[in-house]
């Protein structure tokens, strides 16, 4: 493009670029001004560590989770057994790696290893867990093991705080097998259906003990099942317990 009278004429050999803005300087790479999107860090959660009592039985929950990574890959642990009279009645514990694909939603991958009453039992697990719109925290997994089908499980909790300290979270969970297994005392279709009610006071961030009551509800062959072991379908327990992370 020529340049007019009005413009001074062309401009000398050396002028500066006119979309240099950085007076020559190099691109500098100055300390502790990283982001930290993929600094590694860890949690452990002991969600849940009471003493359960109702319909004649006596016993301890454990619920706790771990988890080491960064913002967008984890390994994530889950354990969770329950205990009456004073043998292990069932325990599942997950290893699983968790990949964010969404703002506050990660699926996860791994697995699940099944103990207590009858033999053990491996699967594959494949699941998604995360916040659901209003705060619904949201786990939704599927499991699968040859010669037992597939499985299900979906577990959902909320937080309704009375103050900043005092917390009341409603919880509802169920499980569901594709196949019968009678050995674990698990009927096809669903299989059972659990909901709590805890009241927790923190008394700081890390420590808070509760109390609270639980509902289970059995169908179908499980059910059957666990009437053949003289047992109740159907249950309801207080509990008290604590609640810890670090």
């Amino acid at each position: 493009m020529q340049m007019g009278p009005m413009q001074g004429g062309k401009p000398p050999p050396d002028a500066r670029d006119p979309n240099a803005y950085n007076e020559g300087a190099r691109h500098a790479n100055f300390g502790n001004h990283e982001m930290n999107d993929n600094a590694p860090f860890g949690k452990v959660l002991l969600d849940k560590a009471e003493f359960a009592k109702g319909d004649g039985e006596r016993g301890q929950n454990v619920e706790l989770e771990a988890w080491y990574g960064n913002d967008y890959n984890k390994a994530w642990l889950k354990i969770e057994g329950e205990r009456r009279g004073g043998t292990l009645e069932s325990a599942r514990t997950e290893l699983l790696w968790d990949r964010a694909f969404a703002t506050f939603w990660s699926t996860q991958l791994g697995l699940r290893h099944d103990s207590g009453e009858g033999s053990s039992r491996d699967w594959l697990a494949f699941g998604v867990q995360g916040l659901a719109p209003y705060w619904f925290e949201t786990e939704a997994t599927a499991y699968w093991r040859p010669g037992s089908g597939l499985a299900a499980r979906f577990n959902v909790k909320y937080e309704i705080l009375f103050t900043s300290r005092l917390i009341l979270e409603p919880e509802l969970s169920a499980n569901l097998y594709s196949r019968t297994d009678e050995e674990r005392g698990t009927g096809s279709g669903l299989s059972d259906i659990g909901a709590g009610l805890r009241l927790r006071y923190e008394i700081t961030r890390q420590v808070a003990p509760y109390i609270g009551v639980t509902w289970n509800r059995q169908f179908g062959r499980t059910a059957d099942f666990t009437q053949q072991r003289s047992g109740d379908r159907s249950e309801v327990q207080a509990v008290a317990g604590i609640r810890l992370w670090f």
